[in-house]
């Protein structure tokens, strides 16, 4: 059939089957197109030894090929994550970039992925995230310590024992920056029938809530989720939205007294309120975890520049107050190198010291405050003034030895006064940990708007 087309392809005379009929006729015919017959047994020759190897060549193309479509659909999508990663919160940016578990096609922090996100830059090294599978899961919650021997060690003695879900994340980020004043607002929110204490349905539906409100606050102020999949915000939003989502379903047909949840249960759900989930909390419970939490946070921290030493030099001080700020490399040497200068015999700051000063901190707002009223034409202020200020902020007094290590800090031009505009800015860098809106960096169109109105300030 082949050599048939082929003839009747190079010899149209030919396609017309009754002129097979006379020999004499086809003789001559081959005759006179001898040339040609030769081109068509060297194309069928050709194709025989094509035939012949085609098994190797098809699999040498094939792989070629599935080579360069794996390499342009890995490219393909790389830019479409870039794309959707753009569009995504700070905040949740870096609950992917950190989380290293995923279970049932949701992503998961564990109680170290937490600590890591909060004290470094970039997550520890990995292939790709761990797959837990039910049973693993499950022995996770074995390994989770009741809430009575909650300790300021149980974040890092966890260790990768554990998961931590999206929602989760931002509330354990909220806990960090709380001063101890609102500790007591805070538990109070989640005691939603007032009777001083705090099950784990009204926990899982005020942390619905105020999650559902930082999503709707901040998509209005920035315009996010604009053109990302469902299926991107999906994955990394733990269940416990979903589980929102069914509490307010059963609340349009009935009531909600015993609305179930059919959710994984996390490490922080099983450490507060028990395996079962029937344990409940109490205040002093509550104020217990957050409290543990901060110190944590606060000695991991301190350690690494102790290098288990029980102080930390005013140069290291200054160090930690600096590393998640936006201060510029040049300012920032320029600060290091002032302390060199200004402190050169070192008394040190022991930790009891620095968590007083990042317990300051939690109350930034209050202390803003007061100081507008100090210095009503802006002016900088002392260190007498500037211990007043924290007391009645806190109501509790700084070590004279950590004030006068801040004012080394930040005194530009050593006076002896506090420029309280530039220290409170940098300072809110410092407690939010690079998570405040205005640092969030903006891409495209909206960042050279944002670039000439700052040029055009100046």
């Amino acid at each position: 059939m082949v050599l048939r087309s082929a003839v009747r392809l190079i010899f149209p005379k030919l396609s017309n089957t009754k002129q097979f009929c006379s020999q004499k006729r086809l003789f001559s015919l081959v005759k006179e197109n001898k040339d040609r017959l030769y081109y068509i047994a060297g194309s069928i020759g050709a194709g025989v030894t094509l035939l012949i190897f085609s098994d190797k060549l098809q699999k040498f193309g094939t792989r070629r090929d599935i080579g360069l479509v794996h390499a342009n659909q890995h490219s393909k999508n790389n830019k479409d994550e870039d794309i959707q990663m753009s569009q995504l919160t700070q905040r949740e940016r870096r609950f992917i970039k950190f989380a290293s578990v995923e279970y049932d096609g949701q992503l998961y922090m564990t109680p170290q992925d937490f600590l890591d996100s909060v004290t470094e830059t970039d997550p520890r090294p990995r292939l790709k995230r761990k797959v837990l599978t039910k049973k693993e899961l499950h022995s996770l919650y074995d390994s989770t310590p009741a809430r009575r021997k909650g300790s300021t060690n149980l974040f890092r003695s966890l260790h990768d024992k554990g998961i931590i879900s999206y929602t989760e994340y931002l509330f354990l980020l909220s806990v960090l920056t709380k001063p101890q004043s609102g500790f007591r607002i805070a538990f109070n929110m989640f005691d939603t029938d007032g009777n001083q204490r705090v099950d784990k349905k009204e926990f899982l539906v005020v942390l619905h809530l105020l999650v559902k409100s930082f999503f709707k606050r901040t998509a209005e102020t920035i315009g996010l989720y604009s053109g990302v999949p469902p299926a991107v915000l999906e994955k990394i939003f733990s269940t416990v939205a979903r589980k929102g989502n069914m509490l307010r379903r059963k609340d349009r047909s009935s009531s909600d007294e015993d609305a179930d949840f059919d959710t994984v249960d996390t490490t922080l759900l099983i450490h507060l309120f028990g395996k079962k989930g029937n344990e409940d909390l109490s205040y002093d419970d509550f104020y217990r975890f957050m409290d543990n939490l901060q110190t944590e946070v606060l000695e991991l921290e301190f350690t690494e520049f102790s290098r288990g030493m029980p102080t930390i030099s005013e140069v290291d001080f200054a160090r930690i107050l600096l590393r998640y700020t936006l201060v510029h490399s040049s300012d920032y040497e320029a600060y290091i190198e002032r302390v060199h200068e200004r402190i050169p015999d070192e008394k040190g700051i022991s930790f009891s010291q620095f968590k007083a000063f990042c317990q300051f901190l939690n109350n930034l707002d209050d202390f803003s405050i007061a100081m507008r009223m100090f210095t009503f034409a802006n002016r900088p202020i002392s260190q007498e003034e500037f211990h007043r200020a924290v007391a009645i902020c806190t109501g509790h007094s700084l070590d004279a030895n950590l004030v006068n290590a801040v004012f080394q800090i930040f005194d530009e031009d050593g006076d002896g006064q506090l420029s309280y505009k530039e220290f409170i800015a940098i300072m809110r860098d410092r407690l939010h940990r690079g998570f405040k809106s205005h640092l969030v960096k903006t891409e495209g169109w909206e960042a050279f708007k944002s670039c000439v109105k700052t040029e055009m300030k100046n």
